[in-house]
């Protein structure tokens, strides 16, 4: 049975299996989508991918070029350094001015109808008690979203950020509300909730692949059909579901090669025997997924629905050319699993804060991203690219609006030598 959010809807278009895997994509296959509760044919017994799991879903990842462009980058810098200021006065300010003028293309940039997309799932590894909280937190954290009582709730209306809220897989049906965009439009200013559920939650990932490869490739077409739907040139990425810090951690550990017991965090706070429970579920999944090695193998087998949508999400709003703000740990592993299929994604992130996860640090470190705030934030949500929000409209501001040393008459440190 196909869920109702996806009955008849049109899936990728699918090639032919190459020889051997695409770059970065592995044995990452589609086929006909199956329910929540069949048996995951794409995968073997122990959750290794299968070879029936061939066929590359080129369609769901689009090319990304880089943004390099010298002359523009000198352009734009030497309009930051003749501002009426001593060279590099307001330090990282000017490079994030610098960094928006390169994402969006213009001289001066100006940051339009900004999107906050709150991607929310449930992990059904949380059922081996990695997380302090009962899964039900997380329909109710949606349910508190919508009703504007969340942090990020409360930081997007202060900031004029439009607020998405994605169920991409949680536990629990919503009823109907007027903030349902896909039946008509919403209130301005009230967040609104797509419905792109692909199942009621993933599976346990202990156990087996959390997702099969077809579940997996239909999260990232959800997430890069959505943006398509949003308007602006800013996209913040927040995310829901108890749990998902073990699904950072476990793809952090596979795709840079950490160790897993440096990598895991207390997630919403567990003490140290919990802590010490949730790294040796870890290391068993760890273990039974040992073949799952290539970014999207390793998404499907210990991913969330959540994050392979915030994959799709990512990769799409690159190609856009849209500003993507990322919040936390479980944001920047989405932007991990987009930036091994596409590289050049990371050169449209702005990394908005380091989280006080243990693995966000070395996270960002294999990003090479230096994010703008330290402040031991660990809530997730999308709260720390909401706090962070303000930074980019104030480079904008001085980038577009603040007088040269010509314009304002104002004497050089030449002139005045």
């Amino acid at each position: 049975m196909v869920l109702p959010e996806l009955r008849g809807a049109p899936y990728l278009r699918l090639c032919n299996p190459p020889a051997t895997p695409a770059p970065g994509q592995g044995r990452f296959a589609m086929s006909t989508p199956t329910s929540h509760s069949a048996a995951p044919t794409e995968h073997s017994h122990d959750g290794a991918i299968s070879a029936i799991a061939a066929t590359t879903a080129i369609a769901a990842i689009p090319a990304i070029a880089s943004l390099a462009d010298a002359a523009f980058t000198q352009r734009v810098q030497h309009a930051i350094d003749h501002k009426t200021k001593p060279l590099g006065a307001l330090g990282r300010l000017e490079q994030l001015a610098l960094r928006i003028a390169c994402i969006l293309g213009q001289d001066k940039p100006v940051l339009q109808q900004p999107q906050m997309l709150v991607f929310a799932a449930d992990h059904g590894l949380a059922a081996r008690g990695v997380s302090a909280y009962p899964v039900d937190v997380t329909w109710q954290m949606v349910e508190n979203f919508m009703a504007g009582g969340a942090a990020v709730s409360v930081l997007a209306r202060q900031h004029g950020l439009a607020l998405n809220v994605v169920d991409c897989g949680v536990a629990r049906d919503f009823p109907a509300r007027e903030q349902d965009p896909d039946d008509k439009l919403p209130q301005p200013g009230q967040p609104r909730l797509w419905r792109r559920k692909l199942g009621y939650g993933t599976r346990d990932c202990s156990q087996g692949p959390a997702m099969t490869a077809t579940e997996c490739a239909m999260a990232l077409r959800n997430g890069s059909a959505l943006v398509r739907q949003l308007p602006g040139n800013a996209l913040l990425l927040g995310e829901m579901g108890i749990g998902n810090t073990s699904s950072a951690s476990l793809l952090l550990a596979r795709l840079c090669g950490e160790p897993l017991a440096e990598v895991t965090g207390a997630g919403t706070g567990l003490d140290a025997a919990g802590l010490a429970r949730k790294i040796g579920v870890l290391q068993e999944v760890l273990q039974l997924h040992a073949q799952a090695t290539q970014p999207l193998d390793a998404l499907a087998a210990m991913g969330g629905f959540e994050v392979a949508t915030m994959v799709g999400a990512v990769l799409q709003a690159a190609a856009e050319r849209r500003v993507i703000v990322v919040d936390g740990f479980i944001t920047t592993a989405a932007v991990l699993v987009a930036s091994r299929l596409q590289p050049a994604v990371l050169e449209r992130c702005v990394f908005s804060h380091r989280s006080g996860e243990p693995g966000h640090v070395r996270m960002l470190a294999h990003l090479g991203a230096e994010p703008l705030l330290d402040w031991q934030l660990r809530l997730g949500e999308g709260s720390g690219a909401a706090l962070a929000w303000p930074l980019l409209v104030s480079a904008c501001a001085m980038l577009g609006e603040m007088a040269s040393f010509a314009q304002a008459g104002v004497s050089t440190r030449s002139e005045e030598a």
